[in-house]
């Protein structure tokens, strides 16, 4: 892979970052790098190790994690605030990063991570693909 490929492919990955809550698919990801949806598939697994799809869903389940800390808003507010259309299709891919469900996360006490710095708490919070 070339460095200019490495290049889009970090551009199409920061618009993940910024705007995961937006309806992203493959086509519109891989209009950003400049790259046809299957090349873009294929590189950006090869780049970063996992599919655009599972990168974007990380994204979303680490902001729906922050969102349930908080408290104020419901389950299915949160699923559709972080850019999923499906509250099955979250719940399933949430609790199966993080390992409970969004409404169990919710519950539980978070009151241990209030002192952490929030960069250190994105890290260590961060959901990992098995």
């Amino acid at each position: 892979m070339n460095l200019d490929d490495l290049v889009r492919l970090r551009r199409a990955r920061d618009t993940m970052d910024r705007d995961y809550a937006e309806p992203l698919d493959v086509p519109a990801l891989a209009a950003v790098a400049l790259m046809s949806p299957g090349h873009f598939s294929r590189s950006f697994r090869a780049a970063f190790g996992e599919s655009p799809y599972g990168y974007l869903m990380t994204r979303r389940v680490e902001r729906a994690k922050a969102l349930l800390r908080r408290g104020d808003l419901s389950v299915t507010e949160v699923c559709f605030a972080v850019g999923s259309t499906s509250l099955g299709s979250f719940s399933s891919r949430f609790t199966e990063l993080v390992g409970e469900s969004p409404s169990a996360y919710r519950a539980r006490g978070h009151e241990e991570s209030a002192a952490i710095p929030p960069c250190v708490a994105k890290y260590a919070t961060r959901p990992v693909r098995g």
